[in-house]
């Protein structure tokens, strides 16, 4: 069996090979059939990876592109690989891909709600991100919105422009969870969370799915994307995101909240908070 350098050699000299097969100088974007992985692996010389969608998952969520990939894109761009219809998909350029916390941030002490027995028997860091949020009301306390947890790993499809048969197609994406919120006007938004474990990274890509999920299912009300990632030591970032145009994609807040024992709340963390308030 190969080891996994091995396999993510192979995926890379293919996702290489087919980008450079289709780029020509000058490209922002770049599409190319899914069918194009077995084919290229066999014109290499490389066996089929058994799982054509890890080849492109590996490199739209968990690693870089390869250097003669990336070296094409302007000082201020990068590539990144979405969907773009049924089998099809697409090299992007855009601002930014993945999204780096930043480590110069403070961690605002919470009183941690959570139940016990939720640490004890979630069934990985994503859905323990999933709960904890829920419990502490970190959405709400966010967005200063009042949240409500709608619904969770949602599986639906989005519509998307397939460059290569030049007509609107849908693909299948999945949301991780999706609130509804309230503000004191009477405004509401639909709010898809995007979380990620201590040892994944955040994407755009993602959130940009999200976004198109909730235009299409919710196209009355405000949409604000949000990033949750578990954070060492008890800790999550929560990070709002514009991302429905990747043209225009920016971080619009960003906040280290750190989960605390009660007891461990001092009157001085209290007070410090209610004078940035006031500030």
């Amino acid at each position: 069996m190969a080891s996994d350098e091995t396999r993510l050699n192979a995926y890379a000299r293919i996702v290489e090979d087919i980008f450079l097969s289709n780029y020509r100088r000058g490209d922002t974007s770049v599409a190319f059939e899914r069918n194009e992985i077995a084919s290229t692996a066999r014109r290499l010389g490389i066996n089929t990876p058994r799982n054509l969608g890890d080849v492109l998952y590996s490199f739209r969520y968990r690693r870089q592109l390869p250097d003669a990939i990336t070296s094409t894109a302007p000082p201020d761009k990068e590539w990144a690989i979405f969907p773009a219809g049924r089998s099809v998909y697409e090299f992007k350029q855009l601002r930014f891909s993945a999204i780096a916390l930043n480590s110069q941030l403070i961690r605002v002490k919470i009183p941690d709600a959570t139940p016990g027995a939720i640490s004890m028997y979630a069934l990985s860091d994503e859905q323990v991100l999933l709960a904890v949020l829920r419990y502490n009301r970190l959405v709400d306390i966010f967005t200063r919105l009042t949240c409500y947890s709608l619904q969770n790993h949602l599986r639906t499809s989005i519509p998307v422009w397939n460059p290569i048969k030049q007509q609107n197609e849908n693909t299948q994406v999945e949301t991780d969870e999706i609130y509804v919120g309230i503000d004191r006007y009477g405004t509401h938004y639909a709010i898809p969370i995007e979380a990620k474990g201590e040892s994944d990274s955040l994407n755009v890509i993602q959130i940009w799915q999200n976004a198109k999920v909730c235009v299409a299912k919710f196209p009355d009300v405000s949409i604000r994307c949000i990033a949750a990632k578990a954070i060492s030591h008890h800790g999550i970032a929560l990070i709002e995101v514009q991302a429905h145009d990747l043209e225009n994609i920016a971080i619009l807040k960003e906040t280290h909240y750190q989960l605390v024992h009660p007891d461990q709340m001092r009157a001085e963390d209290i007070r410090r908070y209610r004078q940035a308030c006031a500030d």
